[in-house]
């Protein structure tokens, strides 16, 4: 495999980053959305226990996403920032997204590339004052 030079791989972690931002926003949109659907249908149903369930069961569903998603922005942001905590989060965060296949495992695929080249643990040292 060959190795990135500095600027592309500054390039690569930019990318990466707001791929995760993007992915988790997405992914909090979704959540909400999800929440909306799921607690309208129980409305829908006319019977107070299908309400209280599905607006449960939205309520779960929502949480959950929200709960996956907010480690991707965090990572995108701590990525963006040079931060090495974000590269450790990204490389956690990529390694779960390797089980949601196909879009997933191509998105954890290309972060472990990144993440996992020569001079990446040196892009994300904090610079030492002179």
């Amino acid at each position: 495999m060959k190795n990135l030079d500095h600027n592309r791989l500054e390039t690569h972690v930019k990318v990466l980053g707001w791929l995760n931002i993007v992915g988790g926003v997405l992914l909090l949109v979704l959540g909400f959305f999800t929440f909306i659907f799921l607690t309208g249908l129980g409305m829908v149903t006319g019977e107070s226990d299908g309400f209280i369930v599905m607006t449960m069961v939205g309520i779960f569903s929502g949480f959950f996403m929200g709960a996956l998603a907010i480690p991707g922005i965090l990572a995108g942001i701590g990525l963006l920032k040079g931060k090495n905590w974000g590269r450790i989060l990204a490389i956690i965060v990529g390694g779960f997204n390797l089980l949601s296949f196909p879009i997933g495992t191509v998105f954890g695929l290309y972060t472990f590339w990144v993440l996992f080249q020569n001079d990446a643990p040196d892009y994300f040292r904090p610079l030492k004052a002179a």
